[in-house]
């Protein structure tokens, strides 16, 4: 059962307040809502690199920010993730959906979807030891968005919640 609505409301209760991203079949529920709801200020980039600039932009202006994208779209912003946001602490909700979950998908999904904890895990400076990740419970959608974003504002680095399949890909 989709739950994009109670998906939005749990990222308006944390505070987030800027919307951007690459869109995604797997995402499409929370994109359409974007769309046909301007109140949301949903900006669309060409590119998960840019979503990671515009929204880095936007936490220096004061907001609290969300990248939408496909998990293929990690390996495009690899160096914006970790040149930017990393480096200069900017903290950033990635909502990633997790295409090529358990080997099924497209080919081109699988490498990615095998692999994409291990890239959040992979990510380390220093003391810090890879991003925080979590994949988001459909029947906790609250308490999941509540937990990736206090890992993300203590640690202040950004940080991702996955999403699977049927969990934001309608509407409801």
């Amino acid at each position: 059962m989709p739950k994009t609505t109670e998906f939005l409301e749990a990222l308006q209760a944390n505070g987030y307040d800027y919307f951007a991203g690459v869109p995604c079949s797997l995402l499409k529920g929370v994109i359409r809502r974007f769309d046909e709801e301007p109140q949301w200020g949903y900006v669309s980039a060409v590119r998960e690199d840019s979503a990671i600039g515009m929204c880095a932009g936007a936490y220096m202006a004061g907001k609290k920010p969300v990248v939408f994208m496909q998990n293929s779209g990690l390996g495009v912003s690899m160096n914006a993730l970790v040149s930017l946001n990393v480096i200069y602490q900017i903290p950033t909700l990635i909502v990633v959906s997790w295409r090529g979950k358990d080997g099924k998908d497209a080919p081109e999904h699988l490498i990615m979807g095998e692999i994409m904890t291990d890239y959040f895990d992979g990510i380390t400076l220093g003391e810090m030891k890879g991003l925080p990740w979590q994949i988001l419970d459909p029947d906790d959608v609250q308490g999941s968005v509540t937990a990736i974003t206090k890992q993300i504002d203590e640690r202040k680095v950004p940080g991702a919640l996955i999403v699977a399949k049927g969990i934001l890909d309608a509407s409801s």
